[in-house]
């Protein structure tokens, strides 16, 4: 049965989508059988591995809504075993409806059940949260078995981990007890900025088991790889973010 992994932080911009693509593209590298599932409604993940937004027929709302099968959701993609469920800007206003559509001790339930027929097709199911804990969020944790942080080393960034791992344990005892932070991932990492020392160092003080042994640096050929539509490993396998988003999925396999 595959392992459900959610890649969250409710602050934009700190390579969330980077990391969950290259990451899943970096365990299918590794032999293993990975769904992606975009739950963003920017639907940069789906755009980040080649696949037109605007052409989808069936979109991760439709999961959610009822109108399709996840099975009937997912995409082949052209990286070896890595598949997709994607999604578009439809997605944003999926939350009205489902309040319509599902009465609300069901809400958070949705997702975790209809992926439950396709569980044992993957190793992992690699979630991309949109940057926001409302009922998508809600969805992606209560249906996974742990969260990934990917998280800057920046002033305001310890305050916001703070606010998402209390979060992540209000879910944990309404929703789903079995629960984790799988790990913290720092990203657009740069050891010369004495403010990324220091924050590293207070990350470590009080986190120190959680953060992944690889930091993520900031690279032309991570932001080229998005905008060419491809994992950092197909656009360039010997670049430094290839080699690192491989350690870290490396990493993954052993917390999980």
């Amino acid at each position: 049965m595959a392992k459900v992994i959610s890649f969250a932080n409710q602050t934009g911009g700190v390579g969330k989508t980077t990391s969950a693509i290259n990451v899943a593209a970096s365990l299918g590298v590794l032999g293993h059988r990975v769904l992606l599932i975009d739950l963003d409604p920017q639907g940069n993940s789906t755009s980040g591995i080649g696949v037109a937004k605007k052409e989808l027929k069936i979109s991760s709302k439709d999961i959610l809504t009822g109108n399709s099968t996840a099975k009937e959701a997912i995409l082949d993609t052209e990286f070896d075993n890595l598949w997709l469920i994607p999604t578009n800007i439809s997605l944003a206003g999926v939350e009205f409806e489902l309040y319509d559509l599902f009465e609300d001790g069901q809400l958070p339930y949705i997702l975790k059940e209809g992926l439950k027929p396709i569980q044992d097709d993957f190793d992992y199911i690699i979630i991309d949260c949109p940057p926001s804990l409302g009922m998508l969020t809600i969805n992606a944790f209560t249906a996974s078995d742990g969260i990934i942080v990917p998280m800057q080393c920046e002033y305001y960034a310890m305050e916001g981990l703070s606010q998402l791992i209390g979060a992540i344990k209000g879910i944990k005892k309404k929703f789903n007890p079995e629960l984790t932070i799988t790990g913290i991932l720092i990203t657009m990492y740069n050891a010369r900025f004495r403010l990324s020392s220091q924050v590293m160092a207070d990350l470590k003080n009080y986190y120190a088991d959680k953060i992944f042994d690889t930091c993520i640096s900031r690279t032309v050929k991570l932001t080229e790889a998005a905008g060419y539509g491809e994992p950092v490993y197909y656009y360039e396998k010997n670049a430094k973010g290839s080699k690192q988003y491989l350690e870290v999925a490396k990493e993954l396999c052993e917390r999980i």
